[in-house]
């Protein structure tokens, strides 16, 4: 497991991003929203530094769109790229990326549980696909 700390987890998109986090025990879990940002990075990584601000974060992890055979989707070298801003910008946070196959599919059955619907499902699934994708990667750790 990497430093003590807590987890900010990234569902990276070109034009909007979720995200999800826990606390420094890694108990507590929960989404914190959607950004849009249209591809402008400078609003991405402001918007970020402010999550990060208010939190006890040791580790970003980014969700790695990978193919169902496990070989890396065409948005991976996005992603890569992506991932290494954040590492340039973030040196002191383990930055780590996460297969996030059936992470939407997912986040998509659990709102519906919850009782959302159609747009609200929309509005929410990239910071819920955030949560999977925290909630998958620290059940393997």
């Amino acid at each position: 497991m990497s430093s003590a700390g807590g987890v900010l987890a990234i569902d990276y998109g070109d034009k909007k991003c979720g995200f999800a986090s826990t606390d420094a025990l890694r108990i507590a879990r929960e989404p914190l929203g959607v950004l849009r940002h249209e591809g402008q990075h400078e609003v991405l990584l402001e918007h970020l530094e402010r999550l990060l601000g208010e939190r006890n974060v040791a580790t970003l992890l980014v969700g790695l769109p990978l193919h169902m055979d496990g070989r890396p989707g065409a948005r991976a070298a996005v992603v890569a790229a992506f991932v290494t801003r954040l590492r340039a910008r973030f040196p002191a946070l383990d930055v780590q990326e996460w297969d996030e196959r059936l992470t939407s599919k997912e986040a998509e059955a659990r709102l519906r549980a919850l009782g959302c619907k159609g747009r609200e499902i929309r509005a929410e699934r990239d910071s819920w696909s955030a949560l999977v994708l925290l909630d998958d990667w620290l059940r393997s750790h």
